[in-house]
């Protein structure tokens, strides 16, 4: 009974229920102080901003993921993450999938902090794209099962459609998606997923450039540390 109450618990999307309540936490919090669009409640609750970066408060590459700006922002991510989190952590598995999500948040937020270096961001779209670019390593890696392919194309498609829709719609941060989708498919090549792990000179390749364009980034927007 105990071991199966254990398997049952390790197939549950965990992982995704936490980031998802710790988000809506954030979120009703940012709300009792003063409201969710007011900023200077965004940047008490950690949203992105260049200047306090620079002065020290490098955790912001990390609490934005977390914050949300509005009601709709909230709920559009919200439930995107629920949807998409299950399912990306079914197939990666729990801790990969926590790396995934963080991480390309991480490079979505420094994507952004290069090319909207004066303004002000925050969302989990960082690290949903990045998790739509792991998809895309998972249509590269498994081109031969067509059940893969055809749910990663989906993604992918989505990903697409999401950034045309960012060209033309005001006060989105296209690079942190830009970003994030990148970083997604770079982390994903190096982690793999359960039972199957890219070549090593793919793995390789991935994490050089990922470290090397991380670093650009932070030189880019921040100067040297």
């Amino acid at each position: 009974m105990h071991s199966s109450g254990y398997r049952r618990l390790a197939n549950q999307p965990f992982v995704t229920y936490g980031l998802l309540g710790i988000t809506v936490l954030v979120y009703l919090l940012e709300t009792l102080a003063g409201g969710s669009t007011d900023t200077m409640v965004l940047l008490q609750f950690g949203a992105r901003y260049n200047l306090l970066i620079e002065a020290g408060q490098w955790w912001r590459l990390i609490t934005p993921i977390f914050v949300h700006i509005g009601l709709m922002h909230i709920v559009v991510n919200g439930v995107t993450l629920y949807y998409l989190g299950m399912l990306t952590e079914r197939i990666f598995g729990h801790w990969r999938f926590f790396v995934v999500y963080l991480l390309s948040g991480i490079t979505g937020n420094l994507a952004s902090a290069v090319f909207n270096s004066t303004g002000l961001a925050a969302g989990a779209s960082t690290s949903l794209f990045g998790l739509m670019g792991a998809f895309l390593m998972l249509y590269d890696t498994f081109r031969d099962d067509p059940q893969i392919t055809a749910l990663a194309k989906q993604f992918i498609l989505l990903a697409g459609l999401n950034l045309v829709m960012d060209l033309f719609m005001s006060g989105v941060d296209i690079w942190g998606h830009i970003g994030g989708f990148v970083g997604g498919f770079l982390i994903a090549t190096v982690l793999g997923v359960p039972r199957f792990t890219s070549s090593r000179v793919r793995q390789v390749i991935a994490a050089v450039v990922l470290v090397v364009a991380s670093g650009a980034m932070v030189w880019a927007a921040f100067g040297a540390f």
